[in-house]
C-alpha cells in the first residue's frame, strides 16, 4: 500500500472518530454527565489517582468509569474496590481507546443517572492524543518518577489535553523531583495550562482537585440521601 493510500485511511478514521465523539459528547450532554478522560504513560499511577477519586466522590455524587487496556481486566477490578460501576475495554493490539469503543462499552450498561463517567485511556502518550473521545475534559497525567522534561518529549498529548497532574508526590523527595522544572516544561508546551500535583498514597493535593472537579457541575450534586 502506498503512503498516500495510507495517509487517506488514516484520515477518514479519525473523520469518523470525530463523528462518533461528537454523537457521544451531545448524548452526554444531554443526560447531564460530566466526563473526563485520563491519559498517561504507564506507571504513572492512573488508576490508583481514579479509584482515590472514585472512592472521594461517593456517596455524594454517582459516578462511574470505564476503562481501557490491551489485554487484561486488572485494573477494572482495582477500580471496583471503590465501589463504583466500572467495565473494562479491552483493546488487544490497539494502543488507545476510540470514540466507537467507548460507545460499544455503553450500550446496555452505562448507570444512569450519572453525574461523571471517567474515561481511563490505554498506557500510552502518543497514540491518544488524535482520539476525541466526547469527553468533557481531558487530563494528562506524568508522574514525578517520569522526569521533569516529560511534556517536552510528548508535546502533542500535552496540547491535546486541557489539565495536567503530576502524581505520586509522596516520591518526589527520594527521586530529587523539580517541580518548578516540570511547571515550566508544562507551560513552555502548553502556554496557561491547569497543573496539579497530588499523592494518591497520602491524600495530598486531592482535595484541590475535587474541588476544581465538582465545580465544573455545581449543579448535578446528588447526595445518596435523597435518592
Amino acid at each position: 500500500m502506498s503512503e498516500p493510500r495510507l495517509v487517506e485511511v488514516r484520515k477518514n478514521v479519525l473523520k469518523q472518530n470525530d463523528i462518533t465523539a461528537r454523537a457521544l459528547r451531545e448524548r452526554f450532554r444531554n443526560d447531564g454527565v460530566f466526563v473526563a478522560s485520563l491519559v498517561s504513560s504507564p506507571g504513572s499511577g492512573k488508576t490508583a489517582f481514579l479509584e482515590r477519586i472514585l472512592t472521594e466522590l461517593q456517596p455524594e455524587y454517582r459516578v462511574a468509569a470505564l476503562v481501557g487496556d490491551l489485554a487484561t481486566e486488572n485494573d477494572a477490578m482495582r477500580l471496583a474496590r471503590s465501589h463504583a460501576p466500572v467495565k473494562q475495554i479491552v483493546t488487544g493490539t490497539i494502543c488507545h481507546l476510540e470514540a466507537a469503543m467507548v460507545e460499544r462499552a455503553l450500550e446496555g450498561w452505562q448507570p444512569a443517572p450519572l453525574d461523571f463517567l471517567f474515561i481511563e485511556n490505554v498506557g500510552n502518550l502518543v497514540c491518544p492524543s488524535s482520539y476525541d473521545l466526547g469527553e468533557s475534559v481531558r487530563f494528562v497525567l506524568m508522574s514525578v518518577t517520569e522526569g521533569e522534561d516529560k511534556p517536552l518529549k510528548y508535546p502533542t498529548i500535552f496540547n491535546s489535553a486541557d489539565v495536567a497532574v503530576i502524581t505520586k508526590l509522596d516520591l518526589a523527595a527520594a527521586v530529587e523531583f523539580n517541580s518548578v522544572a516540570a511547571h515550566a516544561n508544562i507551560q513552555a508546551v502548553r502556554p496557561g495550562m491547569k497543573i496539579f500535583e497530588v499523592s494518591s498514597k497520602t491524600g495530598e493535593g486531592i482535595k484541590d482537585f475535587l474541588r476544581f472537579l465538582t465545580e465544573q457541575v455545581p449543579a448535578r450534586k446528588n447526595p445518596v440521601s435523597a435518592n
